[in-house]
């Protein structure tokens, strides 16, 4: 499908109540409808780095697995300060606050990562070999995200994302130990696994505002090469379908209804010798990332929707920029086709909450990764804690653009303010980062602004160099005292910024901007120069003509190799 088409089928699908549901959702021929038969488009989050975390929403990537993670900080405060440490993240880092937050920004869905060890003891810890221990508390705790998701009407997901022995060879995606056998290699942790999916099953066999069964988050297994591949060369992933059929016949021993949701190895997406649909109410999970945003990068999921008959869903997607995130979106909700992206929030800059590092966290970092001095064991708990803290939806940073890349952005192409502007009589300061929200190549221009590595077989990259403050391709850096400030602004790029003005008028606006060596850069046809230096200049320009209402001023970069922009600030002229 073409962009501009799939355009106007986005404005089809947001102008009807496609996103709003009622009642069970369940599956009628290739599509997800509610009790009414209206089809539904799931939008949603995935909650990752609550009940699992993996390294790197922590800074913590070269770390690895969740339970190497938990043995650092063993190392660092003790076992019984760890403990309270994980209670505390897992009580702040999701609460009704955020699922009421979704909803109000139109989220109708949100992905629960489940991590086994929530809910029952590994195969290994059991005190009796094949009797299976229950962590009421872990199940206790889903009970409130459901009551959450219920009252906020956002259709809860089940997702068995770390399951017992670890499902692949992408170790931290499911916390799993390489030194025991992973859950292919070991028929307890098989049947381990269909007992936690048969007790949650039956838990929640009532309940509605359960969306579906997510089965087994991303196979990612070569059984020829087992501990060295992920799957994507398997032509037959038998290992992988025989057990997803023996867990949906498990459930459907004790419910009936909710949606089975599969999904094929190599993260989800290898479907080669896929067997006939085992179950009526099935759904075929694929994941997305760092790819083109064209139709021939989803033909092959959406032609096995039509042969085999039922339903696709993007069950996982995202970590990367707002033009990835808004093209993504456009071209998958043109199919007809749902979506959820990861995570909700982390330590980052390119997802809906941002948690905060608070003061301290970098010195445990820097020790874990081999790149600093060991943070006494006092200093290190305070700072795991105040993490702990910052994992409240009320302290975390809301990111307005990566939800207006969501949201607005697929079907409104238009700039819009990033922040509102009334110029009056009083000085009005811009700051250089607060460029309007939208696309590139409308509120923005940067030679960057995704990463499509997988596409191309390159290097990941970085769109916003700095990796703060806002997820486009503009590069954003940080002062010493944490100051947002635009840096390499090179020959080419641009940002706009609306305002609105009270009257035609003119206006002198004062532009603070620096470069090393030297440059220069435009407001519009007038052009400024940078002389080389690394101190902040401050230019005027007088008699900048406005119209009466909205306007909007563009800043270029003419020939810049460095230039950094601070702000601007406008004030009537004299």
């Amino acid at each position: 499908m073409k962009f501009g088409s799939a355009l106007l089928a986005l404005a089809a699908l947001f102008s009807s109540n496609a996103a709003w549901a009622e009642g069970w959702l369940k599956v009628e021929g290739t599509q997800i409808v509610d009790d009414s038969g209206k089809p539904v488009i799931l939008r949603g989050m995935g909650l990752g780095g609550w009940m699992l975390q993996e390294g790197y929403m922590l800074k913590l990537g070269e770390v690895g697995q969740q339970h190497r993670i938990r043995a650092k900080f063993v190392e660092l405060v003790g076992e019984e300060r760890t403990a309270e440490f994980y209670r505390a993240w897992l009580d702040n880092h999701t609460t009704e606050a955020d699922i009421a937050q979704m909803a109000k920004w139109g989220f109708n869905s949100v992905r629960l990562p489940i991590h086994f060890d929530q809910l029952t003891l590994p195969v290994d810890k059991e005190p009796k070999a094949g009797v299976d221990t229950w962590h009421e508390a872990g199940f206790q705790r889903i009970d409130k995200l459901l009551a959450w998701s219920k009252a906020n009407g956002i259709y809860l997901i089940l997702d068995l994302h770390a399951a017992p022995g670890g499902q692949g060879n992408d170790l931290a995606i499911s916390d799993r130990d390489p030194a025991k056998p992973s859950l292919w290699e070991s028929e307890e942790n098989q049947r381990k696994t269909i007992a936690l999916w048969t007790k949650l099953a039956a838990r929640y066999k009532d309940e509605p505002w359960i969306g579906g069964y997510d089965l087994i988050n991303e196979p990612n297994w070569s059984f020829a090469t087992p501990g060295k591949g992920n799957g994507c060369d398997e032509t037959e992933n038998k290992a992988v379908w025989a057990l997803q059929q023996r867990i949906t016949a498990a459930i459907r021993g004790v419910d009936p209804r909710h949606i089975i949701i599969v999904e094929g190895n190599c993260w989800g997406n290898n479907y080669k010798g896929l067997p006939p649909a085992w179950d009526a109410n099935m759904v075929l999970s694929f994941h997305k990332y760092w790819n083109r945003n064209d139709a021939a990068s989803i033909a092959d999921i959406v032609r096995l929707r039509t042969d085999y008959g039922r339903p696709i869903w993007l069950g996982e997607s995202g970590e990367n920029s707002n033009v990835w995130f808004r093209d993504a979106i456009a071209l998958v909700e043109g199919e007809g086709i749902g979506w959820n992206f990861w995570p909700l929030k982390k330590i980052g800059f390119n997802q809906p909450l941002e948690i905060a590092l608070g003061n301290g966290w970098m010195k445990i970092v820097a020790w874990a990764t081999g790149e600093g001095p060991k943070p006494g064991a006092d200093e290190a708990y305070a700072a795991m804690m105040q993490l702990a803290a910052n994992a409240r939806f009320d302290r975390n940073i809301v990111k307005p653009d990566v939800i207006d890349a969501m949201f607005r952005q697929p079907r409104d192409a238009s700039p819009k303010a990033f922040v509102e502007r009334k110029i009056g009589t009083a000085p009005l300061t811009i700051h250089a980062v607060d460029y309007d929200l939208g696309s590139s190549g409308v509120a923005y221009s940067d030679r960057v602004d995704a990463n499509y590595h997988v596409a191309t077989g390159g290097e990941r990259t970085p769109w916003n160099n700095g990796t703060t403050y806002r997820n486009d391709g503009v590069d954003i850096a940080r002062d010493a005292d944490g100051t947002p400030y635009v840096g390499d602004f090179v020959t080419g790029e641009w940002m706009r910024y609306g305002l609105d003005a009270p009257a035609v008028g003119q206006w002198s606006v004062t532009i603070r901007a620096r470069s090393v060596a030297g440059g220069k850069i435009a407001l519009g046809n007038r052009e400024i120069t940078l002389t080389a230096g690394s101190d902040w200049q401050a230019i005027s320009l007088p008699a900048v003509a406005l119209q009466s209402g909205a306007n909007a001023l563009t800043l270029h970069a003419v020939a810049c190799n460095d230039c950094e922009i601070s702000d601007l600030m406008l004030k009537p002229d004299s």
